[in-house]
């Protein structure tokens, strides 16, 4: 395993980060939850990453249970707040109530006193920001987190919440967005300003749903038992890909993951981990054995001719709007 340093901070985060998002809680047993964090950590994984809204908060106990028992120092612990946690209109949002009550339920669900990163899951229209950062800064005050972040924050929103950050004494030092080859809207306007203030990517579905795996074959229908099947762990995030002319064009990706000495999915997640303004990939798993094949994409290195023919396979298929930066609608 190799580690970075997660933006201009000295936190340091393994390149290949665990995640918990559709599989713990939901998707799979708690024995094999407990059996893909086992092969994480023994593969040299250090940083996990999970939300309390993961599987209706279940996502944190099971990560606090598989963990239990490891030397916390060792750990790089993060959860996220923001989406519906609870019927209640102030079981949501980035509210100062929602955040303070917010954070004791992740500590106690994790079992731990304090998450290394506490992000704030998606921007707040309805809350003003400073509400939002006053409230951040008490809970990394009162020791419960060591830093903050947000997820799918736009340029503009990351600046002024850093800024906001800056005056509160906080350190605000990551960004969560989805990234891939095929979703690139970060790379215009998110990753240069981040490179500006300091703030480092932690990137999910660096796999594109699974679609870079290379399982999915044009013109013909998804394998039984994948995500694309399967309500429960995603198949509405997938769907969008699942075209003949995408799914085509990452057939021919398989060449150049021979030509690297890689599989297809270590192909895609050592292919944003070029970035050098990644810190960490997002991989989540079902089974060990995804978990032993992915971080071999760790520590890796692709030359400048293996990137351009990546980008002249992809280019028709590739998103790079900025505009398409994740935002939930205003809620009610």
């Amino acid at each position: 395993m190799e580690f970075r340093h997660l933006g201009r901070s000295g936190l340091m985060v393994s390149e290949i980060s665990y995640g918990n998002w559709i599989t713990h809680g939901s998707q799979v047993e708690e024995e094999a939850a407990v059996a893909c964090v086992r092969a994480a950590l023994d593969s040299g994984i250090t940083t996990f990453d999970t939300a309390d809204v993961y599987a209706g908060t279940r996502a944190e106990s099971v990560l606090g249970r598989a963990l239990s028992g490891e030397r916390r120092e060792g750990l790089e612990i993060f959860t996220k707040v923001y989406w519906p946690t609870g019927p209640g209109r102030n079981d949501r949002g980035l509210s100062r109530k929602h955040i303070m009550e917010s954070i004791d339920g992740s500590l106690r669900r994790l079992q731990t006193d304090h998450v290394d990163l506490y992000q704030a899951h998606r921007y707040d229209v309805s809350t003003p920001l400073e509400e939002t950062m006053e409230a951040f800064a008490d809970v990394v005050h009162s020791g419960k987190a060591h830093y903050i972040g947000v997820s799918e924050w736009t340029a503009s929103q990351l600046r002024e919440a850093h800024a906001l950050a800056r005056e509160l004494r906080i350190p605000l030092i990551s960004n969560q967005p989805q990234y891939s080859m095929l979703w690139r809207v970060i790379e215009t306007e998110v990753v240069p300003a981040s490179e500006e203030l300091g703030v480092g990517q932690i990137v999910w579905s660096p796999m594109a749903q699974g679609v870079l795996s290379g399982k999915y074959l044009p013109g013909q229908p998804p394998p039984a038992g994948s995500r694309a099947t399967d309500e429960k762990s995603g198949a509405n995030f997938i769907a969008r890909w699942l075209t003949d002319d995408v799914l085509t064009r990452v057939q021919q990706l398989k060449p150049i993951a021979e030509q690297a000495g890689l599989t297809m999915p270590q192909l895609a997640v050592a292919w944003v981990l070029q970035n050098p303004n990644v810190a960490s990939a997002i991989v989540g798993a079902s089974r060990p054995e995804q978990v032993h094949d992915n971080v071999k994409a760790a520590g890796v290195k692709l030359d400048a001719g293996l990137l351009k023919a990546i980008d002249e396979i992809v280019e028709p298929v590739t998103e790079r709007d900025p505009a398409k930066t994740e935002s939930p609608a205003q809620r009610p």
